[in-house]
């Protein structure tokens, strides 16, 4: 292979790499009617596959103490769950592929006092990575950067997706990224987390 091959075949990978990578960053979320998602716009998160379980919802981790909440899934299919509202890192339109975002219910957890944004937190007691509540949106960086998310492809159907966190809004931070699931606890809870296996999900407008 002569030199300028060498160099025509780098550059050509470089260029589909490149192409790959903007096309990712620049694809719209679509809700189930085909319309691009936007911020600040409250959507029911509803699961893909049914039959196991509803809408995306709050609730208490357990039976102890109703607070602080956490993100969970409905456990009735027929129950769409609360509303939420995605906030994207930077200023844009419309919500895209892989952009890191605040996802936050639409409703004031009143009851417990708390803002209702999303943040991954580790529990002490099950070793398990759940997605809390409670915190506000905006400044990313090193002090946020558990608070942000993103919308990847998934699934075999055009409006199928998954929410993941794998922040980008601190360069030098290490995070563990996943792909966010549910937890079936004893009591019949289905608390979102790291569950190893990904909620399919797809977004209808309230």
């Amino acid at each position: 292979m002569t030199l300028t091959t060498t160099i025509l075949s780098l550059t050509t990978f470089l260029l589909l790499l490149l192409s790959t990578t903007t096309t990712t960053a620049t694809t719209a979320v679509l809700d189930i009617n085909g319309h691009p998602l936007k911020p600040n716009t409250p959507y029911y998160i509803l699961p893909v596959i049914r039959g196991r379980g509803g809408g995306l919802t709050m609730s208490p981790k357990n039976t102890t103490s109703p607070c602080p909440l956490y993100a969970a899934q409905e456990p009735q299919e027929i129950s769409q769950g609360k509303p939420l509202k995605l906030y994207p890192s930077q200023k844009t339109q419309i919500i895209t592929l892989s952009t890191d975002l605040n996802i936050v219910f639409s409703a004031f957890a009143a009851y417990c006092r708390q803002s209702t944004g999303w943040q991954l937190r580790h529990d002490d007691q099950t070793e398990r990575r759940y997605v809390g509540l409670g915190v506000v949106t905006g400044a990313p960086g090193v002090a946020t950067v558990s608070n942000w998310f993103k919308i990847e492809k998934s699934g075999s159907g055009v409006h199928d997706y998954k929410i993941v966190f794998c922040p980008s809004v601190c360069n030098f931070c290490k995070v563990l990224c996943g792909d966010i699931g549910v937890f079936v606890e004893g009591d019949g809870r289905r608390l979102l987390g790291f569950s190893g296996q990904p909620l399919l999900v797809m977004f209808k407008k309230a």
